[in-house]
This record gives structure tokens, C-alpha cells and sequence, in this order.
């Protein structure tokens, strides 16, 4: 065990203790706005973070291809987490988390991995050959859109996206045909046209419907990014506030502690969603930059596990968690910044929040598990 340990991708355990600092300092000056509110959320990120190493280094020991064996049984009990979870009470209006005494659990966050689990699975069996729209391409797309329709109506529209940007990612990887993408991406165009048209037209139409239906954030958040200069002031709020605090930090930021626009009644959630308007108005251009930089770090370590793979499952598998992470990033500070719509995305091992950055350190298990067992292939 200890031999299996000490060939590690090291970099990256090192990477994620840098990502444990900054998260836990950064929560810790988010939640200061708060009062006594959510005392000790700091704490527990220490504490996540620890159980999260030990899903790390236990994970790293099972053999991957393992989990891959089963991964239509683990696949089936995830889309069952899914329908369960309607039946428990909403949450900030959505119908998302397990609440286990104190804590919670939101199932959406394990099925990204499971989801990922199970298109390697499948694009495994061509072991590389081209992939078929019959045989390939539409069983896959199937497999993906259960869940994602699941999560779309729980609502949690974040999440739903992440699952259709692991499903391009690994069926580029997974050797689509050139004609095949250049259909998909029209196809998407087109629907985006369309979207925007619609939404264009029918724009009070579709504010009246979704107030009716406790769905006025959907609206103000699409109407913030599609038509931002005929936005209402309460519809562009956390979008103009958010620019203007990562803004006013500057080069070096205003300090730490020193934040004032992170307060609740400027920026939601800045402890979780939000929680790089803190890095940009409290440590400025470059507290954003040597954060970026980390998860380039960790992306890069992990893109040379995945070419160093002689089964092409691993690497399918090193892709979809790779897609999930720069989405997730590229999302989370783009709509802070003006660039990406605002959704619930939270910012991958900074954010506060249990399930998910317990999600991500058993990404993180696996990639291990991928480095570890390649010479039993």
C-alpha cells in the first residue's frame, strides 16, 4: 500500500493543500458580513478537506476498472437519487438536497462523476474505432439527458449544463467524426438563435409566466446576459455589484477582511457562488491570477496522467473530470465578471459547500486510481 502511495501524482496533492488555504481564508473573510450566522463555516472547510484527502488516498487504491464493472448499477441508483429527491422539501426554491440532520446532500453532485463513469464505459467498447450517431453517439446522448431533464426541472440549471459539457468533451475525445461535430455545433447555434429570438419577443410574456411560477431569477438572470442594456436595475444587481467589487480591488486588492461590496445585501452568497468577488476585491488582479494559475496546475498535472494512459478508458474517464472543472471555473468567475449568465455553479475546491468539494476530491481518487493501476492493464 504505502508503494502504491508513494507513486502519486504528488504535484497534485500539494496543488489541492494550496486550494485548502486559500478556500478555508477565503470563507472565512465571506462569511464576516454575516455576524453569527453561518460562525464556523471556516472550520468546516478544514474539516471537509480532511475527510476529502481520505477519499482521496482511498479511493487511489481500488482499481478504477472495478467501479467501471459496475458502473450501469451505480449509474441506475444515481438517476434513482435523482427522483427521490423530489420528494423532500425545497430549498431556496429547488428540490435538490438529502438534509441529514445539519447537513445535506445534493445527489446532482455524485451523478457527474457517475455520468462520466458510464460514457468512458460505453466509448470504451470502440477502444478508439470512430463513433457511430446509430450505435454510439444517440445511446450515450440517452444515457446523459435522463439525468440532466431530472436535475433541469429539480431546478438547477448549473448542474444540468455541466452534464451536457462532459458529454461533448468525451465524445470528442472519444473520436466523433469531423462531419458529426460540425452538425452538432449547428444544431446548437441554431437553438441558441432561436432561444434568443423567442426570449427577445416574448419577453414579457415569459417574465409574467415564470413570476407566476416563483421562477423570477430565471428571468432576470437570462435577461441580464441576453439583453443586459435593457435590463432593469434589480435584474443587473448582483451582476453590476459583483463587476464593481472585483473591479475596485484592482492590481493588489483592498486588503483582507477589508471587503466592502461582499456584504449580503450587495453580492449573494459570497461564501459559495460568489466567493470570487472576494479573491478579486480583496486580493486584486493578482490573488485572481495566482488562483487561476493553481488550477492550471492541477489541470495540467492531470492531462499528463491521462496521456501517460495505456487504456483508453482512463483517459476518456481524466477528460470528463478535466471538461468538469474548466467549465465549472470558466463559469463561475465569467459570470462574475460579466462574460458567462449567473447560475448556481460554485467555484471547484474554493466554494463552501460538503457535496461538492467531497464530489471533487473523489475525481480527484479517481485520477489516482487511473495513475496507479495503468501497469496492470
Amino acid at each position: 500500500m504505502l508503494f502504491k502511495l508513494k507513486k502519486l501524482d504528488w504535484v497534485i496533492v500539494a496543488t489541492l493543500i494550496v486550494l485548502m488555504v486559500m478556500s478555508t481564508i477565503l470563507v472565512n473573510s465571506a462569511i464576516a458580513p454575516y455576524e453569527n450566522q453561518f460562525n464556523g463555516y471556516e472550520m468546516r472547510t478544514i474539516i471537509f478537506y480532511i475527510l476529502g484527502f481520505g477519499v482521496v488516498f482511498g479511493v487511489s487504491l481500488v482499481d478504477y476498472r472495478t467501479i467501471l464493472t459496475y458502473s450501469w448499477y451505480v449509474y441506475g441508483f444515481g438517476c434513482l437519487l435523482l427522483v427521490f429527491v423530489f420528494f423532500t422539501p425545497a430549498i431556496n426554491g429547488a428540490r435538490s438536497w438529502f438534509s441529514i440532520g445539519s447537513l445535506q446532500f445534493q445527489p446532482a453532485e455524485l451523478v457527474k462523476v457517475i455520468l462520466i463513469m458510464s460514457v468512458a464505459y460505453l466509448l470504451g467498447k470502440r477502444n478508439g474505432q470512430p463513433l457511430k450517431i446509430g450505435q454510439d453517439i444517440i445511446p450515450i446522448t440517452g444515457v446523459v439527458m435522463l439525468p440532466f431533464l431530472l436535475v433541469l426541472i429539480q431546478p438547477d440549471l448549473g448542474n444540468a449544463i455541466i452534464y451536457l459539457v462532459i458529454l461533448v468533451a468525451m465524445l470528442w475525445i472519444g473520436n466523433s467524426k469531423y462531419s458529426h461535430v460540425v452538425i452538432g455545433l449547428a444544431g446548437v447555434t441554431v437553438l441558441l438563435i432561436a432561444f434568443v429570438t423567442v426570449f427577445n419577443a416574448y419577453n414579457q410574456e415569459i417574465r409574467d409566466y415564470l413570476t407566476q411560477h416563483n421562477k423570477l431569477h430565471w428571468y432576470q438572470r437570462i435577461n441580464t446576459f441576453v439583453d443586459p442594456d435593457n435590463a432593469s436595475s434589480d435584474d443587473r444587481h448582483q451582476s453590476n455589484y459583483a463587476k464593481i467589487a472585483i473591479g475596485s480591488g484592482g492590481l493588489m486588492g483592498d486588503g483582507y477582511m477589508s471587503g466592502q461590496l461582499k456584504n449580503k445585501k450587495f453580492i449573494p452568497y459570497p461564501y459559495s457562488d460568489s466567493i470570487f468577488v472576494v479573491v478579486g476585491e480583496e486580493f486584486g488582479f493578482i490573488g485572481a491570477s495566482v488562483l487561476l494559475l493553481t488550477y492550471f496546475l492541477l489541470i495540467y498535472r492531470m492531462i499528463l496522467i491521462a496521456l501517460g494512459c495505456i487504456d483508453k478508458r482512463g483517459a476518456y474517464i481524466i477528460v470528463g473530470i478535466v471538461a468538469m472543472f474548466l467549465f465549472q471555473i470558466f463559469e463561475n468567475v465569467g459570470m462574475m465578471i460579466g462574460l458567462m449568465p449567473i447560475t448556481g455553479i460554485t467555484l471547484p475546491f474554493i466554494s463552501y459547500g460538503g457535496t461538492s468539494l467531497l464530489i471533487n476530491m473523489l475525481c480527484i481518487g479517481i485520477v489516482f486510481s487511473i495513475k496507479l493501476h495503468q501497469e496492470k492493464y
